[in-house]
């Protein structure tokens, strides 16, 4: 007769995860497959959407011209808030334009600067569909107050299935040849062992980016956990982590500079090629916001910034090399979760990982099954 075996820790953990793992699957799935589309969000809209290249010809157009051009075409109302432009000559200037002050992101406008003609691309499918997958990732669809904290939950719960299949993933005798199996697929086996494999290994390949895009998705679902994130940091996650940058003055008897002239100072300041986004004064920050992405750095992401007022001073420069680490990490948690963060190479990263942990669900299932009917045939 044999005995029964006692219920120890291994134990615990296989149910933990087997339970979470079922009751969290349906989720995880959508999750997990929408963020493997949207790692190419950006890609995959280019595919399907007309070019919007120029053909340079002859003299720029000023900055202040194409302002002001803009801003009677579109009507008093509009706000033009700022202005990107690209590093390649061939592509137009996108200003970003505000209904109204409250607005946060407002819309994009293309504008040719050798023209001054205004470009707007024919929506297509792609975008309506890349949108519909934005949202389902973010809030299964449904009201966002809703969706979003049943994707945190269920995050949560695929960081906790996450770390369990790590302890999972452990032999029980720590020797080198048991740990061999659990990096390799034994693809000449039957398929439940396949597919034992396949979750297994593939579950513990793509285990840490995971665990990235799982605790920093959190912070999109839950403001609790995004404070908290802020507090152990040592500073703000999302916002202005630096508070109120600079207090100006305004001098009436001053002549004002132009947004060239805010450009060239900025270009000292700054002296590299890349492309530059430019925050225009308002009633709250009369000075000149200018962001600039160096083309050779380690990530096409991270930028420098300085900052000019309306009289051409320079009020503060802030290189990225230069702030705290902790700082750093912050102001990349978005690229850090979408896998933007070193360019095409973490893209592929991050689409494989999400295109494992869309399996994960389906190949976890399959084994549960695979061991209840082993059971019912004992």
């Amino acid at each position: 007769m044999k005995k029964k075996k006692k219920y120890g820790f291994r134990k615990l953990i296989n149910d933990i995860h087997l339970w979470i793992g079922l009751i969290s699957g349906i989720i995880v799935f959508i999750v997990c497959l929408t963020g493997t589309i949207l790692t190419f969000e950006h890609e995959i809209k280019a595919l399907f959407s007309e070019s919007l290249e120029i053909t340079p010809s002859g003299k720029k157009i000023s900055l202040t011209e194409l302002k002001e051009n803009l801003s009677k075409e579109l009507g008093k109302e509009a706000i033009i808030s700022s202005v990107t432009l690209p590093e390649k000559s061939t592509a137009p200037y996108e200003f970003r334009v505000k209904q109204s002050p409250k607005e946060r992101r407002g819309t994009t406008y293309f504008v040719d600067p050798y023209t001054g003609a205004s470009l707007v691309p024919k929506k297509t499918s792609a975008d309506d569909f890349m949108f519909s997958m934005f949202k389902l990732h973010r809030w299964l669809l449904v009201d966002s107050k809703i969706g979003r904290p049943i994707v945190g939950i269920a995050t949560i719960l695929f960081l906790i299935l996450s770390i369990s299949g790590i302890v999972l993933w452990f032999p029980k005798k720590l020797k080198w040849k048991n740990f061999k199996a659990g990096f390799k697929i034994k693809t000449k086996a039957n398929w439940k062992r396949v597919n034992h494999d396949l979750h297994n290994t593939l579950g513990f390949y793509s285990c840490i980016l995971i665990l990235i895009m799982g605790l920093t998705g959190l912070c999109w679902s839950f403001e609790g956990y995004r404070n908290g994130l802020s507090v152990v940091m040592g500073t703000k996650v999302f916002g202005n982590r630096g508070g109120n940058p600079v207090n100006t003055v305004t001098h009436e008897s001053l002549p004002t500079i132009s947004y060239e002239e805010a450009m060239a100072v900025a270009d000292q300041s700054l002296p590299y090629q890349g492309k530059t986004a430019i925050n225009f004064p308002n009633t709250n920050n009369a000075y000149y916001s200018i962001r600039k992405y160096n083309e050779d750095n380690w990530s096409p992401v991270t930028s420098d910034q300085v900052l000019i007022d309306i009289y051409g001073n320079v009020l503060k420069k802030e290189l990225f090399a230069e702030k705290p680490l902790n700082v750093q990490i912050a102001s990349l948690i978005k690229p850090i979760h979408t896998g933007e963060i070193y360019g095409v190479f973490s893209k592929i990263l991050y689409f494989l990982a999400c295109l494992i942990g869309t399996s994960l669900p389906i190949t976890g299932t399959l084994i549960w099954l695979n061991k209840t009917k082993k059971k019912k045939r004992a």
